[in-house]
């Protein structure tokens, strides 16, 4: 389970005193434990790797502002960090897998105007997962829906 891997993960970097490891894992379980207090269950992998998307994304929005600002020595630590997220994700979809997805969902819901976007945004989701993150998809989807 994803869990137990980040558990043993974390030791391990304690043990290595890998310490930017230590913290974006540490980040991790916090952010998962809340979300079990927060809703009282266990999440299961699902919804635990949903979880290390969200904080894969909030890595990669704060890039562009720090690139903005010119700090490299955070820009570095978040390209590390997000390369740490990275490894508990599954491999990313490219852009020709999730436009093979997309159509068959278009073709499943009978969908043909920008107007049921939602729809098809809501079912491509759930068949991709964590695999692509909701921005690719949606663009994937406006494209596909536009013509």
């Amino acid at each position: 389970m994803l869990k137990e891997k980040l558990m043993s993960d974390l030791k391990e970097a304690m043990k290595e005193k890998q310490i930017l490891r230590k913290n974006v894992v540490q980040m991790i379980r916090a952010a998962i434990l809340q979300v079990e207090k927060d809703k009282q269950t266990e999440l299961d992998d699902n919804q635990v790797l949903e979880i290390i998307a969200k904080e894969a994304k909030k890595r990669k929005d704060s890039l562009a502002d720090y690139e903005k600002s010119g700090r490299q020595d955070l820009i570095d630590q978040v390209k590390e960090e997000i390369k740490i997220i990275s490894e508990y994700l599954p491999k990313q979809l490219s852009k020709e897998e999730i436009t093979n997805i997309v159509k068959q969902v278009i073709s499943e819901t009978g969908a043909t105007t920008i107007k049921d976007m939602g729809r098809v945004m809501k079912a491509s989701k759930e068949k991709i997962g964590a695999a692509a993150d909701g921005k690719a998809i949606n663009e994937v989807v406006r494209e596909l829906l536009k013509e």
